[in-house]
């Protein structure tokens, strides 16, 4: 099965660091956000990944080169101009079978294979991993009416919504609905797949998850690491210098 990592962005939250280093590349502990999630790939069968790239490529490229450090074949896709989260899959050969894609700066306890099982027998063209995240509004919240009455007043409430993780399962025809060459972000994507009449699923997961886009979630995501490491990276492997 292949993967493909979104690792092109610039990462523009995280500066001054992303000036320099690519996002994926940030460590978390003592590897790379990158390095874990194809850590994960790797445990859960994948085989071939493509890294989507631009920002400061050469050094991504440096680093992991041909993946045969991780066990892993390691190819890159180059985007020569921006096109969004989802544009750059149209620019993949060979993914002509069901693949995974997530972004570059994900960390998660989620079970990569439970997510491709559940997928597979959702009969959807996609499945989007999802997380309830809760959004703390330090504001009174007034609900009014059409007639500007005040029918209700909540004083800083807490919402929860059902988020994407960053983490998706596609069958091969959805590269149908993405243009080559044209900028395509992943919400865009859904609802022209929505309104054709696809089947787009959610995997609804109550585990650990961070999106490290942020200074804060990046900062608490190194000091959840060493808490929970044996379940973002059971069985680690070593690396003597030589191929896995």
């Amino acid at each position: 099965m292949k993967a493909v990592v979104l690792a092109g962005g610039k990462g523009t939250r995280l500066e001054p660091y992303t000036r320099i280093i690519p996002k994926p590349m940030l460590p978390v502990g003592d590897r790379a956000i990158l390095e874990i999630l194809l850590l994960q790939m790797k445990r859960a069968g994948i085989e071939e990944v493509v890294l989507t790239v631009g920002h400061l490529s050469g050094l991504m490229k440096a680093y992991f080169q041909d993946g045969q450090q991780l066990g892993l074949r390691i190819c890159y896709s180059y985007e020569s101009h921006p096109l969004g989260t989802a544009g750059p899959l149209a620019l993949i050969e060979g993914l002509e079978e069901t693949f995974l894609v997530t972004n570059g700066d994900v960390l998660t306890t989620l079970s990569l294979t439970d997510l491709i099982k559940f997928h597979a027998q959702s009969g959807g063209i996609a499945t989007i991993a999802t997380h309830r995240r809760k959004v703390f509004i330090d504001l009174g919240v007034i609900h009014v009416n059409g007639g500007h009455e005040i029918v209700d007043y909540i004083e800083k409430p807490t919402l929860e919504y059902q988020v994407s993780m960053g983490i998706y399962v596609f069958e091969p025809r959805v590269l149908r609905y993405i243009p080559k060459g044209e900028y395509l972000d992943f919400p865009d994507l859904v609802k022209n797949l929505l309104a054709v009449g696809e089947k787009v699923v959610a995997y609804p997961f109550d585990g650990y998850w961070k999106d490290l886009g942020r200074p804060d979630d990046y900062e608490q995501a190194n000091l959840d690491f060493e808490q929970i490491r044996n379940q973002i990276l059971p069985e680690e492997p070593t690396w003597n210098g030589e191929c896995l």
